[in-house]
């Protein structure tokens, strides 16, 4: 007799994404399929659809076409706060904290209505997730004078806060000085060993190549390339459509 084995669905799955803004086609056809806690790296030019990519899949815009799935079932037609309860938590290319209101107290707002803790123990967690991105001294600091390090910090830990089980980063090394970059690889490394899915679109190449497992390129809303991420970045096609140049 042959045992019948279920195959466990993968944390994400999308399949052919797309959206247009009249005549534009900001997304065409992308599907991504991701596990617990691996790591997928997306590149390409400015104006791409990368963020637009994200949009959809956090739930911010509704896809023209193509669906979401977390753990298998269908998220298509939920909304940003149902897939933040659904563990999807997310990270602006420009930070957006919430500059009227203390550090901590915009961790508690993501813990309280993203993540659904109860008070007491929003607090606890999120003293504990400052602490663990270098933010604990600035606790009780209002958000609108942190620094562009400490604001990239602030959008991570936010994000944490909501108890995510994929996390999505939009940018969040640009701007930064080598050092600076060097810490935040550390950080993003220690979030994804902690068991975190991670989805990194960035321009700082060299720091997705030093933590993610596969990369996926988008060039005009679409996925033109997938794979081992050194050898995605070196190959011929993308060293021409992203950097521009013939290889």
């Amino acid at each position: 007799m042959t045992l019948k084995v279920n195959a466990v669905p993968p944390l994400l799955q999308a399949d052919g994404l797309s959206k247009n803004f009249g005549a534009l086609r900001a997304v065409d056809d992308v599907s991504l399929s991701l596990g617990a806690g691996e790591a997928l790296g997306i590149i390409g030019p400015n104006g791409a659809g990368k963020s637009s990519l994200f949009n959809l899949i956090a739930g911010t815009m509704a896809p023209g076409a193509g669906t979401v799935k977390i753990d298998g079932i269908d998220v298509t037609r939920k909304g940003a706060a149902q897939r933040c309860r659904d563990g999807i938590g997310r990270t602006y290319q420009i930070p957006k904290p919430f500059s009227g209101l203390s550090v901590l107290e915009n961790l508690l707002v993501a813990a309280r209505f993203g993540g659904g803790e109860r008070e007491r123990d929003a607090r606890r967690d999120c003293l504990a997730i400052l602490d663990r991105l270098e933010l604990g001294d600035l606790a009780d600091c209002p958000a609108s004078g942190l620094r562009l390090l400490e604001r990239k910090r602030l959008e991570m830990a936010r994000a944490l806060a909501t108890k995510p089980r994929l996390l999505l980063l939009d940018e969040i090394a640009g701007g930064l000085t080598d050092l600076e970059c060097d810490n935040l690889i550390a950080t993003i490394r220690e979030i994804r060993e902690s068991g975190v899915a991670i989805i990194w679109i960035e321009h700082v190449v060299h720091a997705l190549l030093a933590v993610v497992d596969r990369l996926a390129v988008i060039s005009f809303g679409a996925k033109i390339a997938e794979g081992a991420p050194q050898a995605t970045f070196d190959s011929r096609e993308v060293q021409e459509i992203y950097l521009g140049i013939e290889a």
